[in-house]
């Protein structure tokens, strides 16, 4: 099972979403909101289900085989709180491959080397990432 993080309006969980089943229509895909309408925008991009708040975080955190979302969700207090130190301990200590996706806006956080990518081809290679680490 693939989970999909994401917080705020949804959109980059939504995009890597759509992108994962589009390559892989075959994968189980977890969306997990930090809220509502995050959970419900990454339904409608096609998600096989979708489960809301921080224990939803926790539980399919300590189930999946690889958790994809922005950096934010591995940083306490980022997303103007929305991810909280359990929320943000969860996915870093999960056994799961964790794949990233760096947007510094949600977070505060700047990568330095990292080319500024624009976020379609940014979650292309967070799919890319997800294909070698389950080995599709």
């Amino acid at each position: 099972m693939v989970a999909v993080v994401d917080g705020q309006g949804g959109g980059l969980g939504a995009l890597l979403v759509e992108t994962i089943k589009r390559r892989y229509p075959e994968l189980e895909v977890v969306a997990v909101g930090t809220n509502a309408l995050a959970t419900s925008r990454m339904l409608k991009a096609g998600a096989d289900s979708g489960a809301t708040g921080e224990n939803s975080v926790v539980v399919a955190a300590g189930r999946a085989d690889a958790i994809l979302g922005p950096m934010a969700i591995v940083l306490a207090d980022a997303m103007m709180g929305e991810i909280t130190a359990k929320m943000a301990a969860a996915v870093a200590r999960a056994r799961g491959e964790k794949i990233l996706v760096p947007a510094s806006r949600s977070c505060g956080v700047l990568l330095a080397g990292m080319p500024d990518m624009p976020l379609p081809k940014a979650a292309e290679a967070a799919v890319d990432e997800l294909a070698r680490a389950l080995e599709l």
